[in-house]
């Protein structure tokens, strides 16, 4: 364990911003890696997927129906993003969260809200799709299931709203959530949401 006063509070201010932990948390972490940022980060995320975890089967029926019009107006969202509490519903860092996701929504167009909520016709669909393709044929029968399994994993990462990659970082939308989740202390999920964009589907 490195000595606390090493622990510089530029170091410790980087690791709130990357993870969204408490400060006191964050300085533990760093303490407890030797000052390593990027470990320190593992641990905590690893700690808010436990916190969230335990608090993952818990009803979530508040929350808040949220829009977001894109620049131009040619570009809306509307999303319901659901907590235990209308206390946490009005809290700025739950707030900031809604906006977050209804920008994703915008800018990356997911299909579905969990890999769950595919319905299976679809995911049956998709799957044979792509056993089909002349590349996948073309490969030994043992591992065509295997190239299958990545190329779908593939696909749900686009059309996935948790699954999607948030921004520039190295989180998902579904982590992005679990922090969240961690940091706030209830149960957070995208219930649903509808992305219009001008004149589609006309």
């Amino acid at each position: 364990m490195v000595d606390q006063v090493s622990i510089k509070p530029e170091t410790v201010k980087e690791l709130r911003e990357r993870t969204g932990a408490g400060f006191m948390d964050c300085k533990r972490a760093l303490e407890e890696t030797g000052g390593d940022l990027e470990r320190a980060v593992a641990i905590l995320r690893e700690r808010g997927q436990a916190a969230a975890a335990k608090r993952a089967g818990r009803e979530a029926r508040e929350g808040v129906i949220s829009s977001y019009i894109h620049a131009g107006n040619r570009l809306g969202v509307l999303i319901e993003v659901n907590c235990e509490t209308d206390f946490v519903a009005r809290n700025e860092d739950f707030q900031k969260l809604v906006r977050d996701i209804s920008i994703q929504v915008a800018g990356l167009a997911p299909e579905y809200t969990t890999v769950e909520s595919i319905p299976p016709d679809v995911l049956e669909r998709k799957r044979q799709e792509l056993m089909g393709d002349p590349a996948v044929q073309g490969k030994p029968e043992a591992i065509q299931a295997r190239i299958v399994d990545g190329q779908l994993r593939k696909w749900q990462q686009q059309v996935v709203l948790y699954e999607q990659p948030f921004r520039d970082t190295d989180q998902t939308v579904g982590q992005l959530i679990t922090d969240a989740v961690a940091r706030i202390g209830e149960n957070i999920r995208v219930r649903r949401f509808v992305r219009y964009a001008l004149g589609e589907e006309l």
